[in-house]
């Protein structure tokens, strides 16, 4: 099961720009596939991001289905924005600029 980065205030998933596995930079949601190496690494990875408030991101999992639409979702488009909705969508917002 994935893991994600979720705010815990707005609900929407970190996403940033990440490399695949031919390392290759894409914008995505960064998952992991173990919580407990997703609490191990999340602080670290969000303050090498330029995140001041770690604390307000939480883990939340997801089915293999959720993770793959939020990636679709975002289109490698660092001006959009995933969210996960309390019934287990997926809803995106692009940025006004």
């Amino acid at each position: 099961m994935p893991y994600a980065l979720k705010n815990k205030k707005t609900s929407e998933l970190f996403s940033c720009m990440l490399r695949n596995i031919y390392d290759l930079p894409y914008h995505g949601v960064k998952l992991w596939d173990d919580r407990d190496m997703a609490e191990a690494e999340a602080a670290v990875f969000l303050a090498e991001r330029g995140v001041g408030d770690t604390a307000e991101w939480e883990i939340a999992s997801l089915d293999e289905r959720q993770a793959k639409l939020c990636n679709v979702k975002l289109g490698n488009n660092p001006k959009k924005r995933v969210y996960l909705r309390e019934d287990g969508g997926i809803d995106t917002q692009s940025d006004a600029t």
